[in-house]
C-alpha cells in the first residue's frame, strides 16, 4: 500500500478544519436563530459535517 504524500495530508487537514469551522458555524446559528424541524436538521448536518472532519484528520494522520 503506497503512502500519502505530504501535499494530499495537508489537504485533508485542512478540509478537516474546514468541516470543523462549518460544523461549529451551523450548531451556533442552529441554536441562536431556528426552532423545530429546521434547527434539528441543522444540527444534523453539523453533526454530518464532524464526523466527515474526523474521518478526514484520520486519514491525515496515515
Amino acid at each position: 500500500m503506497d503512502q500519502i504524500s505530504s501535499l494530499d495530508k495537508m489537504w485533508f487537514s485542512l478540509i478537516s478544519i474546514g468541516l470543523m469551522a462549518v460544523a461549529t458555524f451551523l450548531i451556533s446559528f442552529a441554536r441562536a436563530k431556528t426552532r423545530g424541524i429546521v434547527r434539528f436538521a441543522l444540527s444534523a448536518l453539523a453533526v454530518i459535517a464532524l464526523i466527515y472532519a474526523v474521518l478526514t484528520m484520520l486519514i491525515s494522520l496515515l
